[in-house]
């Protein structure tokens, strides 16, 4: 059974940073652990995901050069680094894994599969003045 925790959100004006984390348990190196948001009256969207695997890494274009998605193995734990926040990143951020990954793009775009996937609780990040 896979448990994913997120922590980090908050309030956070344009500009700044911001460091998500997710604590997973119960996954092997064979998933892929990613980031989506969804905000009021939007679409969920695929923010980053990195395969446990090999690290290779998928950024959606909305966020490519200011989010950084990294794991640390020896703690479980999946980090999303967001910097140059825009007013438009606001949304309720989860984290969510995939136990059938075949690469970070289609976890991402897709989102996890009914049958291997699972979602942590979220955790909103506000971007305003």
């Amino acid at each position: 059974q896979v448990q994913l925790v997120e922590s980090g959100g908050g309030l956070v004006q344009p500009g700044g940073s911001l460091r998500l984390s997710c604590a997973a348990s119960g996954f092997t190196l064979d998933y892929g652990i990613g980031w989506f948001r969804q905000a009021p009256g939007k679409e969920r969207e695929g923010v980053s995901c990195i395969s446990m695997n090999d690290g290779s890494t998928y950024y959606a274009d909305s966020v490519k050069g200011r989010f950084t998605i990294s794991r640390d193995n020896a703690n479980n734990t999946i980090y999303l680094q967001m910097n140059s926040l825009k007013p438009e990143d606001t949304a309720v951020y989860y984290c969510a894994a995939e136990g059938a990954i075949t690469t970070t793009r289609a976890m991402c775009v897709a989102g996890p599969t009914p049958a291997f996937g699972w979602w942590g609780q979220g955790t909103q990040v506000t971007v305003s003045s």
